[in-house]
């Protein structure tokens, strides 16, 4: 159950140092004072308010070190100035904060007046906010028009000087039933490009299950079942959007959350689930795994590949507990193995192993079909978690070579369920072939590139697969009596639920029919014992504000189509710009990756001619003619090297996606990073750039579109409608700079 919990507390003095000021704060009723020449808004940009012509204050970079203990959380924000002109400017700050916030700090370097701060309720914010946009005609700071609102007193900056800003505030976080979440307000424009370091220490009386933000990537260290510290991950510094995160918290076994968004397109909405197992819940009773080694040793393999490749199987030998089973099993165009069967590693086998392994040695061609049955074949160990490490540096040339007889064997001569974990090592393999065998078997796959070490590769996967908790887990929905009720939920990606290891986790998504709560029993081998876990979940709090959560399955719904698309062109031999047929099937699946495509602004290399310029969308059969084009000579046709391996790599992104990716980044057929700046996702709406315009995706199929209504930035009409926006949680969608045609309540809107 949802509690929603209110902050008082008392505002206390914060200042040493170089930060020489003391601080004084007021939350209550304030006198209006103008505004510095400068406004600097740390989560969009800084303003010139007397002279738009005038160069502003720039923020080069923020830090924001987050402690949550229980559900209180302190923020404290340092902010970077630098002023590129040659006079003193005086600027202030703006710092949109969530309900319930207090100040506890507010410092500056240098001299000037004593510093202080107001926090005023989101009234008072919306009346500065919009007092700013009448004065320089730009909507932007109306995205946190929903927001409660700090604002500073002045302070200087020097000529071609710097200032640094330190800003502290604390509010309670709120809680979802075993869930706690945490929100730094922030822009969603592409355009904000400014690096923020963002750490989370998160402290807790409770276990703490798993911690999810869907976001930013995050470098996670579970210091203890209690002590958790995150940090955005490098990569992610620089992308847009609110920092989100969630603590989930331990319960008996498996642990579980949801967020729901509700659409009634769909009959209900959509959802997310994430569920995961506190470090330490195997606790020396996890399923003990059979590892079976495959490793090819044709002679490509030969030097340092094939040396990589044997250390990578000792480092997994090794990495065995004692009692667990092991076979090794080397191929070119013949098949040997070390053992009839797998053994358990005691310290006898073990040295054998070492011997067997250094003495493999490169030559001969790669019978991939044969390698694979082999380690399929072998009689399994009675209670253990059965997995396949399967190393290729290329395409099968010996035996049967057919992708979708090799393919095949993955289900159809895998009685015993094993794990197929495949690496690629070098681009001269089948992408598709590996993607696929490992796919379907609850397994991944990963490409070692010519500069990548195999033994790192293969140890980072090897390290991950300790202390297997849930295996072969299976989720369905039921009634209250728990009962199966078919029906509640469909179009659920991924289809085939992953393996939970130790301190695992694996996100949930797809469409949700009705509005009564959802119950799942999830249930599977849970430290070697049969065991089902339930979950009730009301749905009074699904709010478009998770806005994130229909986009993320769209991005993985997309991934699944485009590689059921890939599918289709195994054995085709197609050459590169050859036509090939495109059936009812096809047709049915290219036309819903691009429905999805451009209602959700999820782009991949097949579609990402849909943000250009010149692309008509009201001309469905020309949409349809260019993506089919696109399928046909990089999906069916490139089956491997380069071009093969940027589309694995991009499935892959996709299909396991957890994070948002607003800049619809991707590799391109070279390998190059590819960014799509001329669609921009915003709250729960897509906008495409057309003709120096922002459209509403909702009417990009109609050929002419013209507004009923248009309205001036500033304007007391354009208030209203941020207003009337804003409780909805979409008053980011006037904030978008330039024209934007957007529709509200059925009608067209036009802002100037």
């Amino acid at each position: 159950m949802k509690r929603t919990i209110h902050l008082w507390a008392a505002v206390v003095l914060c200042a040493s140092g170089a930060w020489a000021h003391e601080f004084s704060a007021s939350s209550a009723p304030h006198v209006p004072h103008a505004f510095a020449s400068n406004v600097v808004m740390p989560q969009m940009r800084s303003f010139s308010v007397s002279d738009a012509k005038a160069a502003p204050v720039e923020i080069t970079a923020i830090s924001a070190s987050v402690n949550i203990l229980e559900e209180a959380a302190e923020t404290t924000l340092e902010v970077s100035l630098r002023n590129p002109t040659s006079a003193k400017q005086e600027a202030e700050i703006l710092l949109p904060v969530p309900d319930g916030a207090v100040v506890r700090g507010f410092t500056f370097q240098g001299n000037g007046a004593e510093p202080s701060a107001q926090l005023l309720p989101r009234d008072e914010a919306r009346n500065t906010f919009q007092t700013i946009v009448a004065k320089i005609k730009d909507p932007a700071l109306l995205e946190f028009a929903g927001y409660n609102l700090i604002r500073s007193s002045v302070f200087p900056v020097e000529p071609n000087g710097t200032q640094k800003i330190r800003l502290v505030y604390e509010h309670l976080c709120p809680v979802d039933g075993n869930r706690l979440d945490y929100i730094l307000p922030r822009s969603e424009m592409l355009d904000y490009k400014i690096p923020w370091d963002v750490s989370v220490k998160v402290r807790s009386k409770r276990t703490i299950a798993t911690v999810y933000s869907p976001s930013h990537e995050l470098d996670i260290q579970q210091r203890s079942a209690n002590h958790l510290f995150a940090k955005t991950a490098a990569a992610a510094t620089r992308e847009p959007g609110s920092f989100r995160l969630s603590c989930v918290f331990a319960g008996d076994g498996v642990s579980a959350s949801l967020f729901a968004y509700p659409d009634p397109k769909v009959g209900g909405g959509y959802f997310l689930l994430v569920a995961g197992v506190p470090a330490g819940s195997a606790n020396g009773n996890s399923i003990k795994r059979e590892v079976t080694i495959v490793i090819d040793r044709s002679g490509s393999m030969n030097g340092e590949k094939i040396q990589q490749v044997r250390e990578a199987a000792l480092q997994v030998v090794s990495g065995l507990n004692e009692g667990e089973a092991f076979n090794i099993i080397p191929y070119n165009e013949s098949v040997e193995s070390f053992a009839q069967n797998p053994v358990i590693k005691t310290r006898e086998t073990e040295n054998a192993a070492r011997a067997y392994i250094k003495g493999i040695n490169a030559s001969g061609g790669t019978n991939i079909h044969d390698a694979l049955l082999e380690a399929l074949r072998q009689k399994p160990l009675e209670g253990f978690l059965p997995i396949v490490i399967f190393l290729t540096d290329g395409l099968p040339t010996v035996g049967q070579t057919s992708e979708t007889t090799i393919r095949e064997l993955a289900t159809k001569a895998n009685p015993q369920q094993r794990r197929i974990f495949t690496f690629g090592v070098g681009v001269d393999v089948n992408t598709p072939l590996l993607d696929k065998i490992a796919s379907v078997t609850r397994a991944t796959t990963a490409v070692v590139m010519p500069k990548e070490d195999v033994e790192v590769k293969v140890g980072s996967l090897f390290k991950r697969l300790a202390g297997p908790v849930l295996a072969q887990p299976k989720l369905i929905t039921t009634d209250v009596k728990g009962v199966m009720s078919p029906g509640r939920v469909r179009d659920i990606v991924p289809a085939l639920l992953p393996d939970i290891f130790d301190g695992d986790q694996f996100v949930l998504l797809g469409q949700y029919v009705g509005e009564q709560p959802l119950n799942f029993s999830l249930s599977g081998n849970y430290l070697g014992q049969e065991r089902a876990f339930t979950f009730n979940f009301p749905l009074d709090a699904a709010t478009t504000r998770n806005a994130f959560v229909p986009r993320l399955w769209a991005s993985r719904r997309i991934a699944i189509l485009c590689d059921a698309i890939r599918e289709m062109g195994a054995d085709k031999n197609i050459a590169p710009g050859s036509p090939m047929p495109v059936n009812a099937r096809a047709k049915e699946l290219i036309d819903e990756v691009v429905k999805l495509s451009k209602e959700f602004g999820v782009l991949t290399e097949y579609t990402a001619f849909l943000a250009l310029e010149g692309t008509d969308l009201s001309k469905p059969a020309t949409v349809f003619a260019q993506a089919s084009d696109n399928f046909q000579t990089r999906a069916w046709a490139t089956r491997s090297g380069a071009g093969s391996w940027n589309q694995e790599f991009n499935k892959q992104s996709q299909a396991d996606q957890k994070c948002l990716n607003y800049g619809n980044v991707f590799l391109d057929e070279k390998l190059n990073l590819v960014s799509i700046s001329s669609v921009q996702q915003v709250n729960d709406r897509t906008f495409y750039r057309r003709d120096n315009r922002w459209v509403d995706s909702r009417v990009l199929e109609q050929e002419k579109v013209q507004p009923k209504r248009t309205i001036e930035i500033g304007s007391d009409e354009f208030m209203k409608l941020a207003e009337r926006l804003a409780k909805e949680g979409r008053q980011g969608c006037v904030s978008l700079r330039g024209e934007v045609l957007l529709q509200v309540d059925g009608e067209m809107v036009l802002v100037k």
